[in-house]
């Protein structure tokens, strides 16, 4: 499989937890011009792809994609079509958040043939809104949900956090239940992290605001994962669920080690065994394709044994593991002996676990996973 991932450098507000790459709508002069141009730069790095390049999958996130309004939604999934060969897509996603999604926009994504929403709810407590810096309440959200399923929108998939700091068990758990209810198709579940620079590392900084401590958050996430196995869910990947049949291919080509584009600025791609990240700035971004040049402001090509090593451990994300027959023949590695006494190591402490020609993490190993993934770069 390959994809295109295309990052919309928008946002109605910074959320106070955001690193990403974003630019707040009040912070752009001459909105409208601004996003003209971004659409000319972008349609030549799309026009730019390698000849032949035809996705199985179109993720366009962000940002905001709907913090664009109708008429600039409909400009962007024109030149997605315009620039795109589409014919193989079979997964088609666009994020949205609820304070700045309505029924026009909706029914501009459902016209130009996106298949597949991703809703940022993240709560639904409407303190915890607040404290997340979220535009939207819990009402709107649901809202937001309805008018999806008024679109034709028939896969959706939805953003919860949990561990955010004040909140217990109980109270994450009545979002699950709360989330359940919707009937979406698919629950992306992440722990709130506090990332340098951000509102809530300020407020971290100054006493204001407590992480949930460790164990805490294993609680959580393991009390999140009992409740969507027993309603019939498929954990499928370590912050992922789904309905049976509904898992996201598009961050499944990721996890398999497959090969995506990225366009936009601050995107990333791995692309005919090379990684490349965009420059993270929209001026620039648009100032080097104007001038005839590349917006990449990184570029690197592995050796064999430390992409075969990359490409071991996104796989281990996946619930299912490491096929080691499969992963021999996409990387020409046995990941047996790639691993050598780090993987015996993490075997004999329960973290994972070998058998029927599958290598996976433990459940125990869920939530510490960036422990074995450290122990075997």
């Amino acid at each position: 499989m390959s994809g295109l991932y295309i990052h919309i450098p928008f946002c109605a507000r910074k959320c106070a937890y955001c690193d990403f790459y974003s630019l707040p709508l009040a912070g752009v002069p001459s909105f409208g011009k601004t996003v003209a141009r971004f659409f000319q730069a972008l349609e030549k790095e799309l026009a730019a792809l390698p000849a032949g390049f035809a996705p199985d999958t179109v993720y366009i996130g962000g940002g905001t994609p709907t913090a664009l309004d109708a008429a600039q939604l409909g400009d962007l999934l024109d030149l997605v079509r315009r620039r795109v060969p589409l014919a193989a897509v079979r997964e088609w996603t666009v994020e949205a958040n609820p304070g700045t999604l309505d029924a026009g926009k909706a029914a501009v994504l459902r016209r130009a043939g996106v298949n597949r929403v991703s809703l940022g709810v993240q709560s639904l407590d409407d303190a915890a809104l607040r404290r997340l810096g979220r535009l939207h309440t819990a009402a709107e959200a649901r809202a937001g949900f309805d008018l999806l399923r008024a679109a034709g929108f028939d896969n959706v998939s939805v953003d919860l956090m949990y561990a955010l700091p004040g909140e217990t068990t109980e109270r994450m758990l009545a979002d699950v239940r709360g989330l359940l209810a919707w009937q979406p198709e698919h629950l992306s579940c992440y722990a709130l992290a506090i990332e340098p620079g951000t509102p809530l590392a300020e407020q971290q900084a100054r006493g204001a605001l407590v992480e949930v401590p460790d164990e805490e958050q294993a609680e959580q996430y393991h009390a999140l994962r009992r409740t969507l196995l027993a309603a019939g869910w498929e954990h499928y990947e370590i912050s992922n669920f789904a309905r049976p049949g509904r898992a996201c291919r598009h961050n499944l080509n990721y996890w398999r080690g497959g090969e995506y584009a990225g366009c936009g600025p601050a995107a990333h791609g791995h692309t005919a065994g090379r990684r490349h990240a965009n420059v993270e700035d929209l001026d620039d971004y648009c100032r080097r394709i104007e001038a005839g040049g590349s917006p990449r402001d990184f570029e690197e090509e592995l050796a064999p044994e430390a992409k075969a090593r990359e490409t071991l451990i996104v796989w281990l994300w996946l619930l299912e593991g490491v096929d080691l027959a499969a992963f021999r023949q996409q990387t020409g590695f046995d990941a047996l002996a790639l691993s050598g006494a780090a993987l015996e190591q993490l075997c004999a402490q329960g973290l994972l676990e070998l058998g029927a020609g599958r290598l996976r993490l433990t459940e125990r190993a869920l939530f510490v996973s960036n422990r074995v993934f450290a122990e075997l770069v």
